[in-house]
């Protein structure tokens, strides 16, 4: 989600006579909203904003119609109920349903405060009502005594023209619900909190989640991490996933360098039981603080641990793009009739590009996965339209046909990222890459300044090379489909046949020799089916219970991480596979026997490029 800094600036006129000190102190200049958790009425928040001094016969509050980093029209207001008007004595005022998002308050110089009731999104994802299609991470949760997802966009809207005023958030909630957040708490009480923002924007940038206390919190070279997490049947905690979390956060922090000046970051994880009144879209959502992620509480915790690695990564790199790097579009979002950027390739793309590269030059994945990923990418592109220009993808994204190409930022706009991060690499002989050209558009630009939408290509052109304005006019401006295999030659890499192991666990049509018991957690080998050559000569059967493999304890939680060690294995290595067979433990003892399949993919082709594809992947 990104950060806006609005320019517009409130005065409060007096007129007709000289300003007195007590005129001035019964003016409000901040938007005060109280939120009471423990008050739910037919899964409904009552919530209750008292207004700033309003100098208008009539002022317009709105509810958001998208907020930045969706890129869809959900429109919040359609959850919202019963809003009412009241003036200082408790008199009720007039108000006017606008649209959808907007409501016309009248009498509003005598506006004191405003109610109405809220509908959380995640009951009515799945259906074809009113609230199907809105994305999880932007999504709102009420479940009574357990949970609430408190993206505020959701909750809290703004007085027209008054955005940038402050924002003060009261929560009364019981003891017993604990709120993640990146925002500080400067109330002492454990039965209630206050948070301040500077601007509305702030607000709808910093989410909370209250549920029971299950959160770790770490320190990555002087930033603080909080992770939240809330599984509702307690099959994961905090504690457990936050190895994973801690792993690729300490190696994004790295990769970063000092591109990267957060002191606190939040992760709060909500884990779906997948009912048809829960959350239905699985992903994150960035924020510059913090992000919001949804997945399935039924996924094993190793998945679940890689998946998080996965988005989360991703999500974190937004510091960078559109975070402290932005255009005007950006910067001064309109939450009810945006204009959209060109540089989606940038925000989303680069932003991938780094979410898969920081992952081979910190070691977290070996060369040729990073290839394989980058070849999925480019398939992935040609399935979607591959001359539409990009950058009028990007500003059209909204309406088709070209929301129906927005995927591609994921694809296509990744590999614009490889690609100019080549080009620069070898321009440089090696010594930079996109990631010192971002920081070089951060150090001009950075959270408070955006840049003119038309003016980017020519201004990274300046900071970088001709080769790299050239890229960016042909190939993400222009029609003209990347001609991928011309960049990769650049760093030694091209197409060829791999040699790849076959999984030990997997039979001769790549099907599992394995599976597992949700109930009792435990991996078994299959029967009426085939097993691999090597589970048969080292003994498995039918039947049998795998406990350990190499004195390393499994269950079906785990399932994922004894593939991945099996599939490092190499043949004649060492195996021990200790097993349950009719309730009796004995363990098994052989020698890896691999398989192998040969598939086109990319490989090093050109040795004397070494130390360019070096710098490339980790420099």
């Amino acid at each position: 989600m990104k950060k806006i800094i609005l320019s517009l600036a409130v005065v409060t006129l007096l007129f007709g006579c000289k300003p007195t000190s007590t005129a001035v102190s019964s003016e409000k200049s901040e938007v005060v909203v109280s939120i009471n958790l423990n008050d739910v009425k037919d899964d409904k928040l009552l919530v209750s904003i008292s207004a700033p001094t309003i100098t208008t016969d009539e002022v317009v509050y709105h509810l958001p119609k998208i907020i930045p980093g969706t890129y869809s029209e959900d429109d919040y207001g359609k959850f919202i109920d019963e809003m009412k008007a009241y003036d200082a004595k408790g008199n009720a005022l007039q108000v006017e349903k606008l649209s959808t998002n907007s409501w016309t308050i009248k009498e509003a110089k005598k506006l004191d405060k405003i109610t109405y009731l809220v509908n959380d999104t995640f009951d009515v994802e799945s259906g074809s009502g009113f609230g199907s299609g809105i994305f999880s991470p932007a999504g709102t949760n009420i479940l009574e005594g357990k949970n609430f997802m408190l993206n505020n966009h959701g909750f809290v809207g703004y007085f027209e023209d008054k955005k940038d005023l402050t924002y003060k958030l009261n929560i009364t909630h019981s003891e017993n619900l604990f709120g993640a957040t990146s925002l500080v708490d400067s109330d002492s009480s454990n039965l209630s909190d206050t948070f301040v923002v500077s601007r509305y924007n702030d607000l709808v940038d910093n989410p909370i989640m209250y549920s029971k206390p299950d959160y770790i919190t770490f320190n990555v070279d002087g930033m603080e991490i909080l992770f939240s997490v809330y599984s509702p049947n307690d099959k994961h905690t905090a504690k457990a996933l936050s190895a994973d979390l801690e792993k690729c956060m300490r190696a994004q922090k790295k990769f970063l360098g000092a591109v990267n000046s957060n002191k606190k970051y939040t992760v709060l994880l909500y884990l779906s039981e997948m009912k048809k009144t829960d959350a239905k879209g699985f992903g994150a959502l960035e924020h510059n603080n913090s992000t919001t992620v949804v997945f399935p509480e039924m996924m094993p915790t190793g998945a679940l641990g890689k998946q998080i690695i996965d988005v989360v990564s991703h999500e974190f790199f937004h510091i960078v793009t559109p975070l402290g790097v932005h255009s005007n579009e950006i910067h001064y979002f309109d939450f009810n009739s945006p204009k959209m950027s060109q540089h989606l390739w940038m925000y989303e793309g680069v932003t991938e590009y780094f979410a898969n590269l920081f992952q081979v030059n910190q070691g977290l994945i070996t060369e040729d996965a990073f290839y394989k990923r980058m070849d999925d990418k480019i398939r992935g592109a040609k399935r979607m339209n591959d001359t539409m220009p990009f950058t009028t993808m990007s500003q059209n994204v909204l309406v088709e046909p070209y929301k129906s190409q927005y995927l591609n930022v994921y694809e296509k706009g990744a590999l614009i990222g490889m690609c100019i991060d080549i080009i620069i690499r070898e321009k440089s002989n090696g010594q930079r890459g996109i990631l010192d050209m971002m920081q070089k558009l951060t150090n001009e630009f950075g959270p408070t300044k955006p840049f003119n939408d038309n003016e980017l290509f020519a201004r990274i052109t300046e900071m970088t090379y001709p080769e790299v304005g050239e890229f960016l006019n042909t190939y993400v401006a222009g029609p003209t489909p990347i001609p991928y295999e011309v960049y990769f030659a650049k760093v030694g890499i091209a197409k060829g046949k791999i040699k790849k192991a076959v999984n030990p666990f997997l039979n001769s049509s790549k099907s599992a020799g394995i599976s597992g018991n949700p109930t009792t957690k435990e991996i078994i080998v299959r029967n009426n089916t085939e097993l691999s050559t090597f589970m048969t000569n080292i003994g498995l059967k039918a039947d049998d219970i795998i406990l350990s493999l190499n004195d390393t304890n499994y269950n079906l939680d785990t399932l994922s991480e004894m593939m991945t060690a099996s599939q490092n294995w190499k043949d004649g290595d060492n195996v021990t596979i200790k097993v349950k067979r009719n309730g009796k433990e004995q363990t098994l003892t052989g020698k890896a026997i691999l398989s192998y399949q040969e598939s086109e993919g990319y490989q090093v082709v050109e040795p004397t490029k070494q130390t360019l594809k070096e710098a490339w992947l980790k420099g």
